[in-house]
């Protein structure tokens, strides 16, 4: 079984993954989980051939036997994953928000989604995921199902509006979802069987045809917005604000909209409308937000260094937009932030 430390999911330089798998692979080798997946690309498990089942990323199932020491780090993946927890209960955790996961429970998530399980540790359980790629990473995006899958097309077009539309991401499982995942796991355990990977492909249909049901049972809401190039210039901007990594690309004003999928002009104005300010500008806030946060932190780091973290490519660009934003010098606002001994000295602490 592969376990391999690639990223399984990258924006430029941006990465988000399940980190180098190392307390899982522990989890392992002490006999705490018993792990079995099928995979293509960086995902842990056993490696698919080229050509088999293209678009499935990762399926698989963990048995975690009594209290964990482990969780899975913040990730997004390379496709839409399904998660089904057949026993136990842990936390799961999505864009920020934390859900009980129970027995008998499902869940949803997209690529531009954050999500981990584990609070921090992962209970006792048996889970099963499946990660699908349909070519998409923000939400405006066309959906592209891989050719194996044979749900008629006006079930698949369903299915597609049901998963776009909504993004609440915990459901509870039918009996013919729990069938489709326990018919699963034969075949992952032995893919070389003779008919497993028929047998797996069948489970697959059958699992993606019970979730459509399940949703339609279960769901009642449905938000266009939620589709919309705006939500996606959404996400680009408040991933700038909170992920230093990609504040290090070296982005231009094409190079944002190109990122997410439209035009120059249409990604100014959505941009504008979100921020009353230009792309160029925000990102330059964001940038700044950020070099003030290290200045306040990293009292002993190099300012230099800190600019270029920043994103920055030059020293004195950084410190002439820097004392434009906080009205004074990076070196000024760090002795201010870090006084030696404000009392004494009468200096105000600069605001957080």
């Amino acid at each position: 079984m592969r376990t391999g430390p690639a990223p399984i999911y990258r924006v430029g330089r941006a990465a988000y993954g399940i980190d180098r798998c190392v307390p899982q692979r522990r989890a392992i080798e002490r006999g705490m989980i018993e792990f079995h997946a099928l995979t293509h690309g960086h995902y842990p498990g056993t490696s698919l051939a080229h050509g088999a089942l293209p678009g499935l990323s990762s399926l698989g199932f963990w048995d975690a036997r009594g209290p964990q020491d482990w969780g899975l780090e913040p990730h997004r993946n390379e496709g839409i994953e399904i998660v089904f927890l057949e026993t136990g209960s842990m936390t799961f955790t999505v864009d920020g928000r934390r859900h009980p996961l129970r027995a008998r429970h499902f869940t949803v998530t997209r690529p531009w989604q954050l999500h981990t399980l584990g609070d921090p540790n992962i209970g006792p359980g048996r889970l099963y995921w499946l990660i699908l790629d349909v070519g998409v990473r923000r939400p405006n995006q066309e959906w592209r199902w891989p050719r194996w899958i044979l749900l008629a097309d006006a079930d698949l077009a369903e299915l597609t509006r049901k998963l776009r539309g909504c993004e609440h991401p915990v459901w509870s499982a039918t009996r013919e979802i729990v069938a489709a995942f326990r018919g699963l796991a034969p075949c992952i355990t032995d893919i070389a069987s003779p008919g497993a990977f028929s047998r797996a492909v069948i489970h697959l249909n059958q699992l993606l045809l019970a979730i459509l049901d399940a949703l339609r049972a279960q769901q009642r809401e449905h938000d266009p917005a939620l589709t919309s190039r705006r939500r996606t210039v959404e996400l680009f901007l408040r991933d700038l604000e909170s992920n230093p990594v990609a504040l290090e690309e070296p982005w231009t004003l094409a190079g944002m909209a190109r990122h997410c999928g439209m035009g120059v002009t249409a990604f100014t104005e959505h941009c504008h409308a979100i921020t009353n300010t230009s792309p160029v500008e925000h990102l330059n806030r964001a940038r700044l937000d950020h070099a003030a946060r290290l200045l306040r932190a990293r009292p002993l780091r190099p300012i230099t260094e800190i600019a270029l973290a920043a994103g920055f490519g030059s020293s004195q660009y950084f410190a002439t937009r820097f004392r434009l934003r906080f009205g004074c010098s990076p070196r000024d606002y760090r002795n201010r932030a870090n006084p030696p001994d404000a009392a004494r000295v009468g200096i105000r602490p600069v605001p957080r």
